[in-house]
């Protein structure tokens, strides 16, 4: 099956045709924002952090910004920073620059001396991107350019018997395509993973998967943490999960059926195709932002209680199988597939609807959250488990 995408130099496909205004630091977030604001076509993403930082968080920032900067739904960057912090906008520049020909550019509020300079400069770079994205047409591509996101948050009973699964439907059949899906809130995966590591493609990817769990979980131990603190949240015990396990049996079906073929770090680009699992964080924003640094062009985002998020770079898919649900957020649901719980259609039918829903939005229909312009993004910043356990 055929979509229409742009081809980027590198040989990737973006859905979307984006220039990014990417902030190192929290000091320049204003003025970044201010530059893509001046100039349709160009968004921005701010960085609470970028100073400051040590150990392992400095590397996982490091390698999200230039992730975000290489999605190929972006055509160009240009990086804004103030100049002294710790994530360095000229050394990320000439790291991002290493690995592609896009046009990027980099501006530092201190060289340019002050914030107006710094405005009428990037407002200046960022136009002559965007005249020159606008001529790009969108070509046929193959469903295998595809690298599909998969996250489920506000998660209800419903979840794990209607949209979860049925999204898994649809996964396996892009992945029957050719193409990519990640899962990841490894939070979500404890008391799955012995279920994921039997479908491991080998032994090094069942080892990675049991290790980012027992890691996770081993640190909780070490900080003296109790994760169901926070998990399940309040407002999935109050929509009817009663258990972690619970809910990560519900979770992991997103993913369909397939073989796992690798495991990959936060914010981390696959070597492989098909059912990728990423090392993310339970936390939505941080996950979805991750999985957007490793390549994927579309999010398919389920929801029990309902969630209105959206992404700046990619397009938010809300799929949900509580009808109620659906009744009171119609304006941020995309999907209703709550008919599976009323026997009326099959999980596979609900995953072929879903299917053809990424067709549409990969082919430049618009998502709820897309339309309202909602774009948010949050790095993950903790000391990387990874590190310390593989």
């Amino acid at each position: 099956m055929k979509i229409k995408a742009y081809k980027r130099t590198d040989g990737s496909y973006g859905i979307r045709n984006k220039v990014l205004i990417l902030s190192t630091v929290g000091c320049a977030n204003e003025t970044a924002g201010r530059i893509a604001d001046q100039v349709a076509g160009a968004v921005c993403i701010p960085n609470t952090k970028g100073c400051g930082q040590i150990g392992s968080s400095v590397d996982i920032m490091k390698r999200t910004m230039a992730g975000l900067v290489l999605n190929p739904n972006v055509y160009g960057a240009v990086i804004v920073g103030l100049g002294c912090e710790t994530m360095q906008p000229y050394r990320l520049y000439e790291s991002i620059k290493a690995k592609t020909k896009k046009p990027i550019a980099v501006i530092t509020i201190q060289d340019e001396g002050g914030t107006i300079r710094t405005i009428q400069k990037g407002v200046n770079i960022a136009s002559k991107m965007v005249q020159e994205m606008s001529k790009l047409e969108r070509e046929d591509t193959d469903l295998s350019a595809i690298i599909l996101a998969t996250n489920c948050g506000g998660s209800d009973a419903t979840s794990g018997i209607s949209a979860n699964p049925s999204l898994g439907c649809c996964s396996d059949r892009l992945i029957r395509e050719g193409g990519t899906v990640f899962i990841g809130e490894t939070t979500e995966l404890i008391g799955t993973e012995h279920i994921l590591a039997r479908r491991a493609k080998n032994e090094d990817v069942r080892q990675n998967i049991i290790k980012i769990v027992k890691g996770l979980e081993k640190d909780f131990a070490r900080m003296g943490i109790d994760v169901r603190g926070a998990n399940p949240t309040p407002g999935n015990m109050k929509g009817g999960l009663s258990t972690l396990e619970e809910k990560a049996l519900g979770g992991i079906s997103k993913g369909g059926s397939t073989e796992i073929n690798e495991v990959v770090r936060y914010g981390e680009k696959p070597q492989k195709k098909g059912l990728i699992i990423m090392d993310t964080p339970g936390y939505d924003i941080e996950s979805v932002t991750g999985m957007v640094s490793g390549g994927a062009q579309l999010c398919a985002f389920t929801t029990g209680r309902g969630t209105p998020i959206g992404n700046p770079i990619i397009p938010v898919l809300k799929i949900t199988g509580n009808r109620q649900t659906y009744e009171k957020m119609e304006d941020n649901m995309d999907i209703d597939v709550s008919g599976v719980l009323q026997g009326k259609i099959t999980l596979e039918e609900c995953g072929s609807i879903i299917f053809h829903k990424v067709i549409d939005v990969c082919n430049g229909h618009l998502t709820k959250a897309e339309s309202y312009g909602f774009s948010e993004v949050s790095v993950y910043r903790n000391f990387e488990i990874w590190c310390n356990n593989l």
